[in-house]
């Protein structure tokens, strides 16, 4: 029965079913035929999956990154990420990359980061000759860092479905998202040299300019210093830390910075509203989809496949990772996110791996997947912004690609490179 509702979801979201209702209608069908369950059940699971305090840390991120996007934020950014790299080669997809770091630290999207660079920087890049696929990829590669940072919203639902602490999550994902710039940055700079994409100065900017970059952003950067010294102290959990959050950056785009006119509140909470409806939607169908799945023992059928194929844990997660990338360019990460954590929790904890550690494989795996095609998000956010052409996109995002599945790889073997941090901040 499992095999029909898993039949069903992939083929409505082939014929381009929103997922929430894709996920819904495979779900209501295996309620409506399965003889053990009543068909009540449905709907209290869909009531029931968003009955949850914790929930609520969602949509205040997302008001917390709508705020920032509109709140003046990415001005100030872009000037304090050319003090840093824009000497370098390849100097504004270096500031991309810098950028999506910083932005990444407070919209916790990956296509609101790709949204706001491909609006402010792309046309900039264009401007000093680089090419419009190359601008894109770039864009778009970069954008994978914002979810696995504070305050990433991948995460937040992973920890909500796993019941996984999400302020270990959150303080996880900084080293690999360094490491994620990092990459890119090297690539970044291969690139440049054999393009001859040069910086916008031909020396590093004095340390006197740098100051006042950052003293302009100050406000701006404070934001994830106050996510991970809020959840440290313990003066606040990770649900109300999203509403202390969505707070200072509408105090910080109204008063500070004075890029929101009170004229302009409405609409930004309307903005985010309607994108946390589509999120909320999506996680309260999937609530139906985990019974399903618990039911069956779908969990433990995997497990005993997996193992019959090798007890290595190392290959068992070499073969979740190759499998979680080529779904990924399939379907949109959020809604696999939702589908496969219930599934492959029970397999990962048997085996030892630190959920931690699965946690932000799984969300960089998957959020991987929406630069690629066919079904990108990302990809096509970035293109319809920037107007590049697909298979230029395509062929320009290789290089990162394999730059994000080596981070990936590296995080997945090595995991004290994600472990350390929460470890020592919170405690093992």
């Amino acid at each position: 029965m499992v095999i029909l509702v898993f039949a069903l979801l992939f083929g409505l979201l082939c014929l381009g079913m929103p997922v929430a209702f894709t996920i819904m209608a495979s779900s209501f069908v295996y309620f409506l035929w399965a003889p053990d369950v009543p068909t009540g059940v449905f709907i209290q699971r869909l009531v029931a999956g968003l009955d949850s305090f914790p929930l609520l840390a969602i949509p205040f991120f997302v008001l917390t990154g709508t705020a920032m996007a509109r709140g003046g934020i990415a001005a100030r950014i872009f000037g304090l990420a050319d003090a840093l790299v824009g000497h370098m080669k390849g100097g504004l997809a270096q500031i991309n990359v810098v950028n999506s770091l910083f932005i990444g630290g407070m919209c916790g999207s990956a296509n609101a980061d790709a949204a706001i660079d491909a609006k402010t920087i792309v046309p900039i890049m264009a401007r000093h000759g680089y090419s419009r696929g190359f601008s894109a990829a770039i864009t778009a590669a970069s954008g994978v860092i914002a979810p696995i940072i504070p305050p990433g919203i991948g995460l937040v639902i992973f920890g909500l479905i796993a019941n996984v602490s999400i302020g270990k999550l959150f303080i996880g994902g900084i080293v690999p998202g360094i490491l994620i710039s990092a990459v890119l940055m090297v690539v970044v700079t291969y690139i440049s040299r054999k393009r001859n994409y040069g910086g916008l100065r031909s020396r590093r900017m004095p340390l006197r300019k740098i100051l006042r970059h950052a003293r302009e952003s100050v406000w701006a950067l404070m934001m994830p210093v106050l996510l991970i010294v809020g959840l440290r102290i313990g003066v606040f959990t990770p649900t109300e830390l999203g509403a202390v959050a969505a707070l200072y950056a509408m105090i910080v785009g109204i008063f500070i910075y004075k890029e929101i006119k009170l004229s302009e509140v409405v609409s930004v909470l309307v903005e985010a509203t309607l994108s946390s409806g589509v999120i909320m939607l999506i996680l309260g169908a999937a609530s139906g989809l985990s019974f399903v799945i618990t039911w069956e023992r779908f969990p433990q059928m995997i497990f005993e496949y997996l193992i019959t194929l090798s007890d290595n844990r190392y290959l068992i997660l070499l073969i979740l990772n190759f499998a979680m990338l080529v779904m990924g360019t399939m379907m949109e990460g959020t809604s696999l996110l939702i589908i496969l954590t219930p599934i492959l929790m029970p397999l990962l904890l048997k085996i030892g791996v630190d959920p931690v550690q699965f946690g932000l494989v799984m969300v960089i795996n998957l959020t991987i997947g929406g630069v690629t095609p066919p079904v990108g998000t990302i990809l096509y956010t970035v293109c319809s912004i920037t107007g590049a052409h697909v298979g230029e996109f395509t062929r320009e995002i290789i290089p990162f690609v394999g730059a994000l599945v080596f981070v990936l790889l590296l995080i997945t073997y090595v995991p004290w490179l994600v472990l350390f941090l929460p470890n020592l901040i919170m405690g093992p």
